[in-house]
C-alpha cells in the first residue's frame, strides 16, 4: 500500500497534500497562537468555527477557501484560508495564509 492509498494526506507522488492541513497546525503557522498546544487547546475549547460549524477536534482538516471564526480573548477574527506553509515562519510568511474577512454592517470593534 502506498502513502496515497492509505489516505494519510499525501499526494500521488508521496509529498504532503498542500491543499489541506490540520487546523491546529495551520493556526500555529498563521501565528494566531504562540504554540501548537495552545492552538489545539483553543480548538478543543470550542472557540473556533469552520465554515460556521463549531469544531472541537484539533486534527480537523481545513482546505483552501474555508472560513474560520476564531474567538480570542480580546476579539473575534474571521479569516479565509488562502494558503499553507510547511513551517512556522515570520509574520510576513504567515500573512500569506489568510485574508481577514470583513463582515458588512458590523461595527468597528476598535471605535471609541
Amino acid at each position: 500500500m502506498t502513502d496515497s492509498d492509505s489516505g494519510q494526506g499525501a499526494s500521488r507522488h508521496g509529498e504532503p497534500d498542500s491543499r489541506r492541513h490540520r487546523l491546529d497546525v495551520w493556526l500555529w503557522h498563521a501565528r494566531c497562537m504562540r504554540t501548537r498546544s495552545s492552538a489545539a487547546a483553543l480548538v478543543k475549547a470550542g472557540r473556533v468555527r469552520l465554515n460556521g460549524a463549531r469544531v472541537t477536534a484539533p486534527s480537523q482538516t481545513i482546505r483552501l477557501g474555508d472560513v474560520l471564526t476564531i474567538a480570542l480573548d480580546s476579539r473575534v477574527r474571521l479569516w479565509r484560508v488562502t494558503g499553507f506553509i510547511e513551517r512556522r515562519g515570520d509574520a510576513q510568511a504567515a500573512a500569506t495564509t489568510y485574508v481577514e474577512v470583513e463582515t458588512p454592517g458590523a461595527p468597528d470593534s476598535h471605535a471609541p
